[in-house]
């Protein structure tokens, strides 16, 4: 099987494995117990939370551990809007974010908040002049993405965050499609959602960051494990393979980049005549998604049984309906169904990205031959 849907989730890295079986094994403690075997855990986890943290540099923060990125999102967004004051009733986000970003904002709106979605243009970048006339002094929290999971352009974060602080509103960043892979822009961002299993960690497994001073209601309520805002007992090897895997993209973030860089060109190169769905940059090159006219993308992925590709997000792959993100971009029902998403990273090969666009150019040629 060739393996080209990391933007779903990527291999384990053999170093996040090891890390992981010591706590699986003999060192099974609960880390939040007093005795020897609970201490040994905790240290594990502080040790990994640090590994986490690294990539924010010295931004004055805090990394909350969490069950993954959609509990991280749903605690920034409705953690925040809970203490919202009375004259903030607005959040603004993009109309391309995940499902786990917009669900949540679109509750807030049952609960007596203003949400409004921001448009995005072609290449799917947002409508900054459109930005510019919501974000005031009734807005509580901006929330955007750094990196499309779906089609990898990458919003211009920096510039949103600046209208969210003049206005005195929070940020917050789902950087989970971005952490390992490209420059945080730690400095614009309040809060940051990151996820283990799209860095080569383990499923099930997350983190919140904080700017210190920023406060949040809890979602879950118990122990008050992370910092009285989270609940829950934490999993040492869950947590000891996120820090291995952090620790790994950032000391291989140059090479990886480098690696998959080499490996857009080549299926670029491989599906010459598929139409871009995006802007060309600002991308994560590790994201390739495209559409040709006449093609099914669900026959084809159906068809392909040694390559695992997909449509679009995992978490919507069920539904039926085209994708949120290709329609926000201007894409007919149609196009959106004849669009396919690549993903690739640090142990897919060259020889791979060949096999499987020649697979793929094969399946898309015999489609439109029957249809003809």
């Amino acid at each position: 099987m060739i393996y080209l849907d990391y933007q779903a989730t990527t291999p384990l890295a053999p170093e996040a494995r090891a890390a992981m079986l010591p706590f699986l094994e003999q060192q099974f403690g609960n880390p939040h117990s007093p005795h020897r075997l609970g201490r040994e855990a905790a240290a594990a986890v502080e040790f990994a939370r640090d590994q986490v943290a690294a990539p924010f540099g010295d931004m004055p923060g805090r990394i909350l551990f969490t069950s993954g990125a959609t509990e991280a999102a749903n605690l920034a967004i409705k953690g925040a809007a809970a203490l919202a004051a009375p004259e903030r009733r607005r959040i603004v986000t993009v109309a391309t974010e995940h499902a786990c970003v917009l669900d949540s904002v679109a509750w807030l709106s049952t609960q007596g908040f203003e949400t409004i979605v921001l448009p995005v243009g072609r290449e799917g970048l947002l409508d900054m002049d459109k930005a510019v006339e919501v974000i005031d002094g009734s807005t509580a929290l901006v929330a955007a993405m750094l990196v499309n999971n779906e089609i990898g352009v990458i919003q211009p974060i920096g510039d949103l965050s600046r209208l969210a602080r003049a206005a005195g509103a929070l940020f917050f960043c789902d950087a989970v499609q971005g952490y390992g892979r490209v420059t945080l822009p730690i400095e614009a961002c309040d809060l940051v959602a990151i996820s283990a299993h799209k860095i080569h960690g383990p499923k099930g497994i997350g983190a919140l960051w904080l700017r210190d001073g920023v406060e949040l209601a809890p979602l879950l309520h118990g122990g008050g494990q992370e910092a009285g805002i989270r609940s829950g007992t934490l999993a040492p090897a869950l947590c000891a393979g996120f820090g291995a895997a952090a620790a790994l993209a950032a000391e291989r973030m140059e090479a990886d980049a480098s690696h998959i860089a080499a490996l857009w060109n080549r299926a670029r190169a491989g599906l010459d005549g598929w139409s871009l769905n995006g802007a060309v940059e600002p991308r994560w090159h590790g994201n390739l998604n495209i559409r040709r006219e006449g093609v099914d993308a669900s026959r084809l992925i159906s068809e392909l049984r040694t390559v695992a590709f997909s449509a679009g997000s995992a978490c919507a792959s069920g539904s039926g309906r085209p994708s949120h993100v290709l329609k926000a971009i201007g894409l007919t029902d149609a196009q959106a169904r004849s669009s396919i998403r690549i993903g690739y990273g640090r142990y897919t090969t060259e020889a791979e990205i060949d096999e499987a666009t020649a697979l793929i150019r094969e399946a898309a040629a015999r489609q439109q031959e029957w249809a003809a």
